[in-house]
């Protein structure tokens, strides 16, 4: 029996190891894409120049990505990532959602606001293709929606004005992250961070619960 155990075993390791290295290749892609499209924009940027700076094949480029503006697929899962885990510190662990949301718009910007290099190239990859632009549209719809769960917990606490819809709300709080990183990227001189840390007070001043608004 222990025979049949080490079988099973090995059995639903190895079809693991391969999904884990499977996962490392394709974000070793995505990192060494995203450095070369800050180092030299996006379109001065070859799949060639990502396969050797990635240490892989052109075959193994393509056996992911479809092109090189698939690679800002990996972006838009990692920004999910991080709305999701926001979602849940906000309504299953019941956390304070100014602080969620605090916390969350500096998570949110943290890959592309590596440089304004890099969130122009990709502000400029996106626009560039009809496929990826149609993939952002979807991330950023379904991160709306996870938004808006974090400030119907709000509201259901008291802590965010029942006045506007949960909907309104994560519409402009998106606004205002995606707008502050448009014009850091075209202000490369602005500190982006303290330039977030406004936009957040802007935003919460308009969505926090006070005697009036409740």
């Amino acid at each position: 029996m222990s025979n049949t155990r080490t079988k099973n075993v090995s059995g639903t390791q190895e079809p693991r190891r391969r999904e884990r290295r499977s996962n490392e290749t394709r974000e070793r892609i995505y990192r060494a894409a995203v450095k070369l499209f800050a180092e030299r924009g996006f379109f001065e940027t070859t799949t060639e120049q990502i396969t050797e700076a990635a240490d892989v094949g052109q075959g193994t480029f393509f056996n992911y990505f479809p092109s090189k503006q698939h690679v800002l697929g990996v972006l838009a899962e990692i920004q999910l990532h991080k709305i999701h885990a926001a979602r849940q510190r906000a309504v299953d662990d019941g956390d304070p959602t100014g602080d969620v949301l605090h916390a969350l718009i500096h998570e949110i910007t943290a890959e592309p606001g590596q440089s304004p290099a890099l969130t122009r190239a990709l502000f400029s990859a996106i626009l560039s293709n009809e496929i990826v632009l149609k993939l952002v549209g979807e991330t950023l719809s379904q991160g709306r929606r996870e938004v808006a769960k974090i400030m119907a917990a709000g509201q259901s606490r008291g802590e965010i004005r029942h006045d506007r819809k949960p909907t309104e709300l994560a519409l402009a709080f998106q606004r205002g992250l995606l707008g502050t990183l448009l014009l850091w990227a075209v202000h490369p001189k602005a500190n982006l961070k303290s330039w977030l840390e406004q936009a957040f007070r802007d935003f919460w001043a308009t969505a926090a619960a006070t005697k009036g608004t409740k």
